[in-house]
């Protein structure tokens, strides 16, 4: 057995919930620059009718994060780390923490759950997680698209850009993009968890493998893959919505509109390369570091109710 043994008794709703966030974080702090550099793909050619129009300046995975290293520092990686854990402390524990429950719930505490109810279950916690944690999301992507912006920094701190934002937009600013995040999460969260969920079930009904830290690698880095395919088209409007200036684009649906007509189709698959690096391996430490912190946490419980 690697890693943590399963506990005789199942993770709590409060365990569950805890250690996803925590997990989350990890998953966050090591991943971090991949994200980064996919918003900046993302972003790249929406101000190419301007005037001060300029060369590609990203060119791929590496090569952004090269760029970005030699031109604004090391650090840059990391701009909008601060929001990007507040929104995992708030996003994903409600979205992934939550889920088992939900989806409890709309089997009736039965055991078995047919697709149906997971995908149900994956959509409520999703929409649930964007109406938590919104203000995090056009923060942190905010930071991290604003070195595009001239004439120095957009931002110069979280709470800053917090105060700004409702300052100049608006508490809806601190909203803004809602509509496609919650798509965007429904389609992630339905995609990352039923999959996760799915290839996990089938590994353990045909013995293919134990519930261990291989088998919880394999269904991580699947569900990783599939969710980048599926979610990529909403993620780049989403980006590229949450990060536009007020009065820009009339609605997120105009924003997909614009790309399409401006940059055509494949303009919807920007990033798609460093989305799945980061998101295969976001899915990975996450869900590794999930199942072992449950497993952890339980054990810890344990020990502390064992009489002496």
């Amino acid at each position: 057995m690697v890693g943590f043994k399963p506990s005789d008794v199942p993770p709590t709703a409060t365990v569950k919930f805890l250690g996803a966030g925590t997990a989350a974080c990890i998953a966050d702090l090591i991943t971090f620059p991949l994200d980064t550099a996919k918003v900046r793909l993302q972003i790249q050619g929406e101000t190419k009718s301007a005037a001060n129009t300029t060369a590609v300046r990203y060119k791929g995975v590496f090569g952004t994060i090269a760029t970005m290293v030699k031109t604004e520092g090391p650090a840059s990686l990391y701009n909008g780390l601060v929001a990007g854990l507040q929104r995992q402390m708030s996003f994903a524990s409600v979205r992934i923490g939550l889920y088992d429950s939900v989806k409890q719930f709309y089997t009736r505490g039965s055991e078995r759950a047919g697709i149906g109810s997971r995908l149900l279950a994956g959509c409520t916690t999703g929409a649930m997680a964007v109406a938590v944690a919104q203000p995090t999301d056009v923060v942190k992507v905010r930071f991290q698209a604003q070195a595009r912006v001239e004439g120095g920094r957009r931002y110069q701190g979280t709470m800053a850009a917090y105060k700004t934002i409702a300052r100049e937009e608006g508490l809806k600013g601190l909203w803004k993009g809602t509509s496609p995040n919650v798509a965007r999460n429904a389609i992630v969260n339905c995609t990352e968890l039923v999959t996760y969920d799915l290839i996990k079930d089938t590994l353990l009904k045909y013995n293919l493998m134990t519930d261990n830290l291989p088998c919880h690698f394999t269904s991580a880095f699947g569900a990783g893959f599939c969710t980048t395919l599926i979610a990529s088209p909403v993620d780049v409007v989403k980006t590229r919505y949450m990060n536009s200036p007020p009065g820009h684009y009339g609605s997120a649906v105009s924003c997909a509109l614009t790309m399409l007509r401006q940059e055509g189709p494949m303009a919807f698959y920007k990033g798609f390369m460093p989305s799945f690096l980061r998101l295969g391996s976001w899915n990975v430490v996450m869900f590794v570091t999930y199942e072992q912190l449950k497993r952890a946490m339980m054990a810890a419980r344990g020990s502390w109710e064992a009489p002496f």
